[in-house]
């Protein structure tokens, strides 16, 4: 497979995975994500932004995060968010610390 392809392959996996996260299951909270898999829907904007930095395309944290989420943060937050358990919350805690911390 050739490069181009390959890149191309891999936008449309993305995009893919975005769909399925925004539309399909929106219901699907961010702190569970995180704590199940270790990364979210804002890791993933934090990486899209990350990557038109490295391309010296400057995009900020908001900015990266309205272009993921196909609208303000604070929107989706309203929109599908739900407020977190304690327990929710401390795994939440030790996710962080083991996936993002260290890497950001």
């Amino acid at each position: 497979m050739d490069d181009q392809t390959r890149l191309e392959l891999e936008a449309a996996a993305f995009r893919r995975l975005q769909k399925h996260l925004m539309e399909e299951r929106p219901d699907v909270q961010n702190i569970d994500m995180m704590n199940l898999a270790g990364f979210c829907r804002n890791c993933l904007s934090r990486w899209y932004q990350e990557a038109a930095n490295a391309r010296d395309i400057e995009m900020s944290k908001d900015a990266a995060r309205e272009t993921f989420y196909g609208m303000p943060f604070a929107e989706w937050k309203a929109k599908h968010q739900t407020e977190a358990t304690a327990d929710q919350k401390a795994a939440f805690d030790v996710a962080f610390q083991e996936n993002v911390s260290d890497k950001s």
